[in-house]
């Protein structure tokens, strides 16, 4: 499912979902760009870059999503949406990273709120996250979008219930809004408010 592409609240790039001739290149180039403390947020360790190489190509084959964020051209932040064989419970398992350079942007909201619209296309009820137990930036945006977590070995473990998340996205539906619509939009409900202003004062009743 391909979005259109959206300009986070606070940043300069645009998000999109990746298709899966590009998945490698630029998965692979955005997590070998992750400094050392990222690489250890993402993948619970200090993972080396033959490791890296190694994950993104199997995120290239085996129907992982990638929906990434993008500023000059380049993939600053990742989200994944792995597909549920992938795991031993059956159940789609998700993974966010955001480079240094673009945190505290909103960038970590805009595609968290992008991968579950793509869940939801898909039909999925309910995900899976996992984080280490020190990453409170990303259990804190969990957190905010449902995931109910718990801790265990240093990681926190927990799942989100896509069945009690609206529809559809609020990021979506407000970039689709043109200038002309938003102003037609507000003429209308004044239009609504004070029509309803006069019928409780009794000045809208028919005779």
């Amino acid at each position: 499912m391909n979005y259109d592409s959206i300009r986070p609240p606070s940043a300069k790039g645009t998000v999109r979902t990746l298709s899966q001739q590009e998945e490698l290149p630029l998965l692979r180039d955005h997590l070998l760009r992750l400094d050392r403390s990222s690489r250890h947020d993402r993948f619970h360790g200090f993972i080396d870059d033959s490791f890296i190489r190694r994950y993104a190509e199997r995120c290239a084959n085996d129907g992982t999503v990638i929906i990434a964020y993008f500023e000059d051209g380049v993939v600053r932040g990742a989200a994944e949406l792995h597909p549920p064989e992938q795991s031993p419970d059956a159940q789609p398992e998700i993974a966010f990273s955001v480079e240094r350079s673009v945190r505290r942007k909103g960038v970590g909201s805009i595609l968290f709120r992008k991968l579950i619209a793509e869940a939801h296309a898909k039909g999925y009820t309910c995900l899976r996250i996992t984080t280490g137990a020190q990453n409170d930036a990303m259990r804190a945006l969990a957190t905010k979008f449902g995931a109910q977590l718990t801790f265990r070995h240093g990681e926190s473990t927990g799942s989100i219930d896509l069945t009690e998340q609206d529809q559809p996205e609020p990021a979506a539906a407000a970039a689709a809004i043109t200038p002309v619509e938003a102003a037609r939009a507000i003429v209308d409900m004044n239009r609504a408010y004070w029509r309803m202003v006069m019928q409780m004062s009794g000045w809208g009743r028919a005779a």
